[in-house]
């Protein structure tokens, strides 16, 4: 029995120094990318089947409360900003945040009505 806890914590230290992190670090962290995504749309107040609609409506709705004229600070404006951008480049087909102005009626006032 004791054999067998001192090979499984030399398995457990080789597996430190080999990888970088523990063993069981990877059971309860969430990937990157997974975790950043998910902190946008808590940020925001989306699902993760939000459309493009929902997280520019969501966007506004949160520079509307964080905004610095309002009281708010610039910090929380970068955050929701990165917030959007980032669900907005998740979405099947890119819908970047400049990719697709004015689909849904947003930015579409200077350029589209002089046609």
């Amino acid at each position: 029995m004791i054999k067998a806890a001192i090979i499984l914590l030399l398995v457990i230290v080789v597996w430190r120094w080999a990888l970088g992190s523990w063993p069981w670090d990877g059971l309860f962290a969430q990937p990157g990318r997974e975790a950043e995504l998910a902190r946008a749309r808590q940020l925001l107040g989306v699902g993760r089947k939000a459309g493009r609609e929902q997280i520019v409506a969501a966007h506004r709705r949160m520079l509307a409360r964080v905004h610095p004229d309002r009281g708010g600070s610039s910090e929380a404006v970068h955050e929701a900003n990165a917030a959007r951008d980032l669900l907005l480049d998740e979405l099947p087909g890119g819908g970047g945040p400049g990719g697709a102005k004015g689909a849904d009626g947003s930015g579409g006032d200077d350029a589209g009505g002089a046609n």
